[in-house]
């Protein structure tokens, strides 16, 4: 096979395999074994499309390939005849009918992933690995840990769905406004590592953002109706815009305020603002839009100096009563402060630093140190600064905090977008 061919078939791949793998899953009934004939369909059509070419649906091919292979791979085992059976009578069954993947079966399959029963870790990890279809080393290293044990995460995942028999399904009316609001808090829990990475030496993981983003798209086009997830795309765009001005390079930190604003990705916030305005048409406003419509207006401000803070301020304190959280008061005491003084950000903070919940939270800390050197308070900012900084996970940030804690550098901001807490 030549390298043209190889690139096809591989691209094909990518393209259809979350579809496919969807499918499978759905009709083997097992995790494990839709990924192992889906590989061994990858491996059939590198060899078949090389002498033949890329077929008109490679969706379909795969689809039948796998299946096949999967068969296959059960006769090979014993005792699972009565499996092989179901899957010889669901063949038969579904003759006739076109072996496309069906979309469907991705919304089945993403809301599978992201069931409450699993563990937060591993919803997200399975989210990446079957539809994002990122490989097990890919999201231990975007995330810190072996592959070992993301391995291990990967496999206990699976045996959950299969021991707790956690319903391939799309939830119930009554219950989608819940399991739908896990759903999007797994991708933007994907989206904001990708941001602002909790660890490690860089402070943006491009490639998490990117598939955050891609997943959102594809929920979007499977739920268009639904104005959170395109609230959710929206949000992403507008945040991902600044991405190639957030760090210098040398890989080091630039605040919001000192970001050349001409390297921001006009395109995208054009599309988060229609996206945006989209959702908001439909009537029925949430955290998400909410979060989006604040990006929005530091997205199209023309300087830091003219950005509408009484606005930003306005809508945090819309979002602090549609979902109350305590990251939530960090970022409006911020805009609270530019809008309105530091004291009048300080009184917002208070509670939030006497609560003591996100004592370890390194932008609460750096919010409490510029609002104190903004009222003037220079002995508890550099203390605010030293706790922002010993409590900085990343690399690049801790950096750039203990430069403030030296009175190198101007006071940063919280430059994790706002994460709806639930």
């Amino acid at each position: 096979m030549n390298g043209s061919s190889a690139a096809a078939a591989e691209a094909a791949f990518r393209q259809e395999r979350a579809a496919v793998l969807a499918t499978l899953i759905r009709q083997l009934g097992d995790f494990q074994l839709a990924e192992d004939a889906l590989q061994d369909a990858f491996a059939a059509a590198i060899v078949d499309w090389g002498r033949n070419g890329v077929p008109d649906k490679p969706g379909a091919w795969i689809t039948v390939t796998a299946r096949r292979r999967a068969i296959d791979r059960l006769r090979r085992e014993r005792g699972l005849a009565d499996r092989v059976e179901r899957l010889r009578v669901q063949a038969e069954r579904e003759a006739g009918a076109s072996d496309e993947p069906e979309p469907a079966d991705r919304l089945r399959l993403l809301f599978t992933c992201c069931h409450p029963a699993l563990a937060l870790e591993a919803r997200v990890a399975l989210t990446l690995r079957t539809l994002g279809g990122l490989r097990t080393e890919e999201i231990a290293r975007a995330f810190l840990v072996s592959d070992a044990a993301m391995y291990q995460r990967l496999v206990r995942a699976k045996r959950k769905i299969a021991v707790a028999c956690i319903p391939y399904r799309v939830p119930a009316d009554e219950d989608l406004p819940e399991r739908l609001g896990g759903v999007l808090a797994v991708l933007y829990l994907i989206f904001n590592e990708g941001w602002s990475a909790s660890g490690g030496e860089r402070l943006v993981r491009g490639e998490l953002c990117d598939e955050a983003i891609r997943l959102a798209r594809m929920l979007l086009r499977l739920m268009p109706d639904e104005p959170e997830v395109g609230g959710l795309l929206a949000l992403m765009l507008l945040h991902d815009s600044r991405r190639a001005a957030r760090v210098d390079r040398h890989g080091a930190l630039v605040l919001l305020e000192d970001q050349d604003r001409t390297l921001w990705d006009r395109g995208r916030i054009r599309e988060g603002e229609r996206l945006l305005e989209a959702a908001l048409a439909r009537g029925s406003v949430g955290p998400y839009q909410l979060q989006a419509a604040i990006a929005a207006l530091h997205a199209t401000a023309p300087s830091v100096e003219a950005t509408d803070f009484a606005q930003i301020a306005a809508l945090y304190e819309l979002l602090a009563r549609v979902a109350p959280a305590p990251v939530v008061e960090v970022n409006r005491a911020v805009a609270v402060g530019r809008a309105h003084g530091a004291a009048a950000g300080l009184a917002v903070l208070a509670p939030v630093l006497a609560g003591g919940e996100l004592d370890g939270y390194a932008p609460l800390h750096a919010a409490h140190a510029d609002l104190l050197e903004r009222a003037g308070d220079a002995d508890g900012a550099q203390l605010a600064w030293e706790r922002a900084a010993a409590c900085a996970g990343n690399d690049v940030a801790r950096t750039a905090l203990q430069l403030n804690c030296a009175g190198t550098c101007a006071p940063p901001r919280p430059s994790r977008p706002p994460a709806r807490s639930r």
